[in-house]
């Protein structure tokens, strides 16, 4: 664990990927920490497969988690998580912090597939997706959030997700919600009164010769064309189970 201070947890994942020459994929890098732990499970052809498991509650009020994965040229890595992760207030004031930062060499390949966040009543989290991908990489991303469990009203949500190829933004947009967030956060023209917002971001080298139409997938959900090797799905609906329905759809479509 990266430390323990008067104002929460911190602590940092790693993953490292790697083409073990073979037509298998490596991880010589597979390091959890404190309450992020790291377990390798069974793999598909070249493709290996990391699970994210909560050794602990959290993040609480106070704690910065930060998760890191490279995957370099020619390896394929998917990660998902064993459960939901859920926002909760904490003993130590201030904002928690949750840092993802990956990267994707050319050739390379990752699906970033984790359980959904959930924003607790009293919470307050800022989360901050960095992807970086080389000019032939392929990602499949989702970021799912829940605003409060079943019954209570959400905490504050920041997020952040920003996606380069090459070093060239194709996707830069902020979302808050909750308590002090900007007003019209709950609007028709953002949320709409739904309590789950979910994202997709699949990135392919020939989206960038022949780029998608843009859609509607369902109900809620909406694909749109980067300008770039990339397509973006955005979906709202009334809770995690419907918004999970409308992102394997919108994936589905894009497949």
């Amino acid at each position: 664990m990266d430390g323990v201070t008067m104002s929460g947890v911190r602590a940092t994942a790693r993953i490292v990927a790697r083409d073990d020459g073979r037509g298998g994929t490596a991880l010589p890098v597979l390091e959890g920490d404190g309450p992020i732990a790291l377990r390798r499970t069974r793999g598909s052809g070249a493709e290996a497969r990391v699970m994210l498991v909560g050794a602990m509650s959290g993040p609480l009020g106070g704690d910065e988690f930060a998760v890191e994965a490279e995957v370099e040229s020619g390896a394929r890595l998917r990660v998902g998580s064993s459960a939901a992760t859920i926002a909760l207030p904490g003993q130590a004031k201030g904002e928690a912090r949750y840092d993802v930062r990956l990267h994707v060499g050319d050739g390379g390949e990752l699906e970033w597939l984790p359980e959904q966040l959930i924003s607790a009543q009293g919470s307050d989290l800022y989360v901050r997706t960095r992807v970086e991908l080389g000019g032939t990489a392929r990602l499949v991303l989702r970021e799912e959030q829940v605003l409060g469990r079943v019954g209570e009203q959400p905490g504050r949500l920041s997020s952040r997700l920003t996606v380069c190829v090459e070093g060239r933004a194709l996707l830069d947009q902020e979302l808050a919600c909750g308590p002090g967030a900007p007003g019209g956060w709950d609007g028709p023209a953002v949320l709409g009164g739904h309590r789950a917002v979910g994202q997709l971001v699949v990135v392919r080298p020939e989206f960038g010769m022949e780029p998608m139409a843009a859609r509607v997938v369902g109900e809620g959900a909406v694909v749109m064309p980067l300008a770039g090797p990339a397509v973006l799905v955005s979906a709202v609906a009334a809770d995690a189970l419907r918004l999970r329905r409308l992102l394997d759809e919108a994936l589905a479509a894009v497949a």
